[in-house]
């Protein structure tokens, strides 16, 4: 998630302003709902007549008249209303009654916002007496939208359905897309690097490659596997397995259901039941699809006792969780119902917190380096005070200790991060860890979490070296998140360009014609059984076809065996992305792969 300056961010949000100013202007039947600023720009939510919806082929005729509005627009002003005087202005727009409803009922102000030449709002106020614009909101805008806007760092690309409030339930409405920088230049740098997101856009090279495949009687969001993504995931997991040997970690299995007790208990029901899958009724109970793993791993770390000699204890599993995605917020395999986490929780004492902490983030450190990430920041998120005892447990005091805990590990380690207020989890303070792409997207790929009171909850203790029963800290982390939004991320890093421990095709040997092809085969099954990925083509196609098709196949490295290879008793080898190494023997090319898929270069 990208974190704009505050002043980014209020000239993004007076663009949305700006857009259902020009789209009221054009439509007068038109109907604003709801209108933020998002990352790289902006949106706005709109009824429309069905006869009169607008087409992107419409976007540029709103874009200019937003332009043209926007050299009027040289003062934003807020106003206090009463919940009468903003319901008699919106008497005919039932969203934006709704809205006013909800806000009156939490007791927070009502607030007006009229943008135009001068601070001279119309009164009585009305919604669009061109060239003022008055909307419903909390404020955070450009104080002088002319002047601090420039006409061309914004630009209207896409429109699209939305439902209202994000509920499937509710009326579908017209969502137009915009995008804004701070300069054209900025616009257009992110214009190019999303065309080369688009030729590196994972479901495309994903479906060429034969990785995964989406099947309606399977189901949305579960995603089947092909061979070549079943190679990948099994590279990725004995990564993970190898690092996690090494750290210490435990590896542990639990099942893909449990009953409704333990999610009630460990508060995942309380607070993220509409992100679980509906339960099922058997044997007089309800079971659900695990969501999460955490549970069940403090039921084995309950399952026998422990004392303070028994931690960390670092349990680890590559667990299938299930979510209750939206249809319309699923995404390829980037955004699934079913995913693969690469999940573990360390149970600790508090003086062991800052080295485990520290340990994971270092683990993060050296993933980045194995598949050459080198923009990231950890995105450190903090609990909101007022929202105690509604989205985040009621414990004041260890909210404090533990978000100052981990700061000091952050600042210590001198790992470069943002402090985000409000996006904790509900049991603790939690790091997400934000990594640019090769063509410089940024992801959200991996948490590190702090839990401080969900092991109280599951009577998690131990005996401690006075001989009292204490509560472990409990660190949530998954630094590779989940193979299928690990795998689309690296799809699009590579441009499907894996490396060669990584490629789910590693070597294809290609024979120049049928008297090679013993030779060829025998090269082939010698690479097999030295567990490398290798294929032969032993088609009817010519040799510059088959050497295409290796190419484009983005396989790393193709052996090629004619009359002067068989001569000098040697191969020739080629590089997808060296081009041509030369000659050499079988035996060296085996070599220089096994070292290659040993070291993950």
């Amino acid at each position: 998630m990208n974190n704009p300056s505050e002043n980014l961010a209020a000239k993004r949000h007076t663009l949305a302003h700006l857009l259902a100013a020009a789209v009221l202007d054009l439509y007068p039947e038109a109907k604003p709902t709801i209108g933020p600023a998002i990352d790289n720009g902006f949106y706005y939510d709109f009824e429309f007549p069905a006869e009169n919806r607008p087409k992107d082929e419409d976007l540029k005729n709103i874009e200019k008249k937003m332009r043209k509005l926007l050299l009027s627009w040289k003062m934003i002003t807020g106003e206090k209303v009463t919940e009468s005087e903003s319901k008699d202005l919106f008497s005919k727009n039932a969203y934006k009654l709704e809205l006013i409803d909800e806000i009156v009922s939490k007791k927070e102000p009502v607030t007006l916002y009229t943008a135009g030449p001068d601070d001279k709002i119309p009164k009585p106020y009305t919604l669009n007496p061109v060239p003022y614009f008055t909307d419903l909101c909390r404020g955070g805008h450009s104080e002088n939208p002319s002047k601090e806007i420039p006409a061309d760092s914004f630009k209207l690309v896409r429109i699209a359905g939305a439902y209202w409030r994000g509920d499937e339930k509710n009326i579908q409405l017209t969502r137009i897309y915009g995008l804004a920088f701070d300069s054209k230049k900025e616009l257009d740098e992110y214009e190019m690097m999303m065309k080369e997101a688009e030729k590196r856009d994972h479901r495309k090279i994903g479906k060429e490659m034969d990785i995964f495949e989406f099947d309606n009687d399977v189901g949305p969001g579960l995603a089947l596997w092909l061979p070549n993504g079943g190679a990948m995931v099994e590279e990725l997991e004995k990564l993970a397995k190898e690092t996690e040997f090494i750290g210490g970690y435990q590896r542990v299995k639990t099942p893909h259901i449990a009953k409704d007790s333990i999610y009630l208990r460990s508060g995942h029901l309380p607070y993220y039941e509409d992100s679980m899958f509906p339960p099922m009724e058997y044997e007089g109970g309800k079971y659900y699809l695990k969501s999460m793993n955490c549970p069940h791993h403090h039921k084995i770390f309950a399952s026998r006792p422990k004392s303070y000699r028994d931690l960390p204890l670092r349990l680890a599993e590559y667990g299938t969780c299930y979510r209750h995605e939206k249809s319309g917020e699923l995404f390829g395999i980037m955004r699934v119902r079913a995913m693969n986490m690469n999940d573990a929780h360390i149970y600790c004492t508090e003086e062991q917190f800052a080295s485990e902490f520290r340990a994971v983030n270092e683990m993060y450190l050296k993933y980045f380096k194995i598949f050459g990430v080198g923009k990231y920041i950890m995105r450190f998120s903090t609990h909101d005070p007022k929202k105690l005892g509604q989205k985040y447990v009621d414990e004041p005091e260890l909210w404090k200790k533990t978000e100052d805990m981990v700061r000091k590990v952050l600042i210590d380690s001198k790992i470069p991060y943002v402090e985000v207020a409000n996006e904790a989890a509900f049991y603790g303070p939690k790091i997400d860890v934000q990594v640019w792409s090769a063509i410089g997207r940024e992801f959200t790929l991996a948490t590190n979490q702090v839990d401080f009171a969900v092991p109280k909850r599951f009577g998690l203790e131990y005996i401690d070296n006075d001989g009292k029963l204490k509560t472990p800290l409990c660190i949530h982390r998954a630094p590779l998140g989940t193979h299928e939004r690990f795998i689309g991320f690296l799809i699009e890093h590579y441009g499907g360009n894996f490396p060669l421990w990584l490629a789910p095709i590693q070597v294809k040997v290609i024979p120049i014609g049928d008297a090679h092809i013993a030779t060829a085969t025998k090269v082939h099954e010698s690479l097999r059984n030295a567990m490398i990925r290798s294929e032969i083509d032993l088609s009817g196609n010519g040799f510059g076809k088959k050497v295409r098709n290796a190419k484009n196949a983005r396989i790393p490295y193709f052996i090629i065996i004619g009359d002067k290879d068989m001569e000098a008793n040697k191969v020739t080898l080629e590089s997808r992305d060296h081009g041509q190494i030369g000659q050499m023997s079988a035996e060296e090319a085996q070599a220089k792969f096994v070292t290659e898929i040993r070291e993950r270069n």
